[in-house]
């Protein structure tokens, strides 16, 4: 695994061993990164707040630092992934530009500075995706208009909270990716 693009491109991404976490393919996250960079009416990376939330290697959060955002919160409750997550941080040098919090993602406090861009990559199939972001809307974790991005299963069912709209879908072999917006107008 690598940062596949910005100032930390060709970097390399420690991964925790066994199967309890699954990252994404550099190949995979370099065509999401090139789909949220393209996006209409997205508020772009450089000098955006992110959420990675089921961080696993931090690979996510870590990207879009490496493309220019400003900071990086990362939510992880397994041990072995949160410990790759801060090696990678260090790795980065990129510890003043992110947080991690060891907790599920159904327990986030309310934030303190909302994000533009969320990204979530549950477990296949254990509908913790759903869940995870009604707990970032109802925590006021997302900006008006902040772009969410949602790694499921590619025959996994999806049904939008309502304060999301999915504005595009791609399939990378066995994973669906969704874009979505914020369609909430107050903070």
């Amino acid at each position: 695994m690598r940062i596949v693009g910005g100032k930390h491109k060709g970097r390399p991404l420690d991964a925790p061993k066994g199967r309890d976490t699954r990252p994404t393919s550099d190949r995979a996250r370099e065509a999401m990164f090139n789909v949220l960079a393209h996006l209409p009416d997205a508020p772009g990376l450089h000098g955006a707040h992110v959420i990675d939330v089921f961080a696993g290697t931090g690979a996510l959060g870590l990207e879009a630092l490496s493309r220019g955002a400003a900071f990086a919160t990362f939510v992880e409750n397994h041990r072995a992934a949160q410990k790759t997550i801060q090696a990678n941080i260090q790795t980065l040098d990129e510890g003043a530009q992110t947080q991690l919090l060891p907790i599920k993602a159904q327990t986030l406090p309310p934030a303190q500075t909302p994000v533009d861009y969320a990204f979530l990559d549950a477990p296949y199939e254990k509908n913790l995706t759903v869940p995870a972001l009604e707990t970032l809307i109802g925590q006021d974790w997302l900006k008006p208009a902040a772009i969410v991005m949602v790694e499921i299963a590619a025959e996994e069912d999806f049904v939008a909270p309502d304060q999301l709209t999915v504005i595009k879908d791609k399939t990378y072999g066995a994973a669906k990716v969704l874009f979505l917006r914020n369609c909430s107008d107050t903070l």
